[in-house]
């Protein structure tokens, strides 16, 4: 039985450590033909997934009779306390870290990203922005890559576009991320949001 179970380890350990390629090209919300392509197994494995399927509703603009298009207000109580653990510097930097790291981890080419956020509260959108601000900072000058993020203070909005590929180790991607869920300043934030 424990050499069962070596054995698959062995053989999940092997599986993760195989390069994964990503191609994506993605237009939110406003794109009709957004697609991912995953590569695994050096090309034996290629999947195409359809990201993002469009309805009549959202290619026409046009609301079908007999509905009603509500526009939910931001609650702001809510995204306030989103951002108590973003308020916290030690959180922030460990943040930046396990985004420092996976970045370097993952094999970029041609790598396109445009997006605009908004929060629907300048407050809480110049808050947000004071943790994004460095890192959209550090992105816009990247050799590899040309990503561009800006604020936007009037309204509640999210929106993206670009396109890209990447090729990473998944058993690599795994281990950064555990080394995160395993920091306690990481869980000392999320308290915080929770209070």
């Amino acid at each position: 039985m424990l050499t069962g179970l070596s054995i698959l380890l062995l053989v999940v350990v092997a599986l993760l450590a195989i390069p994964v390629e990503l191609e994506f090209t993605v237009e939110w919300p406003d794109g009709i033909e957004n697609e991912l392509v995953v590569v695994w197994a050096l090309g034996l494995v290629r999947a195409r997934i359809p990201v993002g399927e469009r309805d009549d509703e959202a290619l026409t603009g046009e609301i079908p009779s007999g509905r009603k298009r509500r526009r939910k207000k931001p609650d702001r109580r809510q995204s306030r306390n989103m951002l108590a653990a973003v308020r916290q510097r030690p959180f922030r930097r460990r943040l930046y870290r396990f985004v420092g790291d996976l970045w370097r981890s993952i094999i970029k080419e041609n790598l396109r990203f445009r997006a605009r956020v908004g929060l629907g509260d300048p407050a809480d959108t110049g808050r947000l922005w004071a943790v994004m601000g460095p890192v959209s900072g550090l992105l816009s000058g990247l050799k590899d890559a040309s990503v561009v993020i800006e604020p936007d203070f009037a309204e509640l909005r999210f929106e993206c576009e670009g396109s890209g590929r990447f090729q990473f180790v998944p058993l690599h991607i795994l281990t950064i991320s555990l080394g995160l869920l395993a920091s306690p300043v990481i869980w000392r934030g999320l308290r915080s949001v929770r209070s």
